[in-house]
């Protein structure tokens, strides 16, 4: 029976990959961005929904049902607490040249008439930031999408990795990530690529820093994001996680997280 790796090994595992994949390329100092960003929920305890701020009181630590998870040991951890902001309890994260997120394991559905709701406010801006440069790629505001997949349809450069992945960890690496991120300087709905693997696209939800201090709602169809990003039918949604990140551009940044909420819908 295969496994796969959990949160806090990703990036160390992903980094040890591309060291001795020489054909990847990558540098030392590339290894450092967002090539953890990627995830992997099977060693959490899977669960039906999303569980919600609003059904919590303000207060320090994890918020019932979500897990932390880090990008990497040597990077700081950006702090998330609930907070009662305007009569009810949000998620607020503070990233101090920071990255670490939040994380749910999902029981695996059909990501067909799925859609993510969710809202969010950025209280600062990062005008640095440039999530197409990977020197630069931060976010105030991150919701990633786990996938299932086919590993079989994969590029060879891909199954290398995900087989040299496999052969040090004997852990599988996740088949895919859909991002949905607020960027400063890309415009909405544009699919940026990760640096260091295919498996990763992020899709800009917000642009600019215009609507900051607003709460901006968001409702989007996975299946049909998916498609965008990859250019194939997606398969099972397995988890959904959270990320503020300022530890490319060594800056400072609030922001504040609503409900996060999956609803099935007829198709029309």
């Amino acid at each position: 029976m295969s496994k796969r790796i959990s949160f806090r090994n990703l990036l160390l595992l992903i980094a040890t990959t591309v060291l001795l994949g020489a054909c990847a390329g990558f540098t030392g100092k590339s290894i450092e961005n967002e090539a953890g960003q990627a995830f992997n929920t099977d060693q959490l305890p899977a669960q039906e929904d999303l569980p919600k701020f609003s059904a919590e009181k303000a207060r320090d630590g994890m918020p019932e049902g979500w897990h932390f998870y880090r990008i990497a040991p040597y990077k700081k951890n950006t702090v998330y607490r609930l907070e009662n902001y305007q009569g009810r309890t949000v998620l607020a994260a503070n990233s101090q040249t920071s990255a670490s997120g939040l994380a749910v394991k999902l029981r695996p559905r059909s990501a067909q008439n799925l859609w993510l709701q969710w809202e969010w406010k950025a209280i600062g801006a990062l005008p640095q930031a440039d999530n197409a440069d990977s020197q630069r790629d931060d976010a105030p505001l991150r919701l990633l999408v786990a996938f299932d997949g086919n590993k079989s349809k994969l590029s060879l450069k891909e199954k290398l990795t995900f087989e040299m992945a496999n052969l040090i960890s004997s852990q599988e690496m996740p088949y895919a990530t859909v991002m949905y991120i607020w960027s400063g300087k890309n415009t909405v709905n544009t699919v940026l690529n990760n640096a260091h693997t295919s498996r990763l696209k992020m899709i800009v939800v917000d642009s600019g820093w215009d609507n900051l201090g607003e709460w901006r709602k968001h409702e989007r169809d996975l299946a049909a994001d998916y498609k965008l990003a990859y250019g194939e039918t997606p398969g099972n949604v397995i988890g959904i996680a959270l990320l503020t990140d300022t530890d490319n551009t060594k800056s400072e940044v609030r922001a504040l997280y609503g409900d996060i909420e999956l609803l099935r819908k007829q198709s029309k």
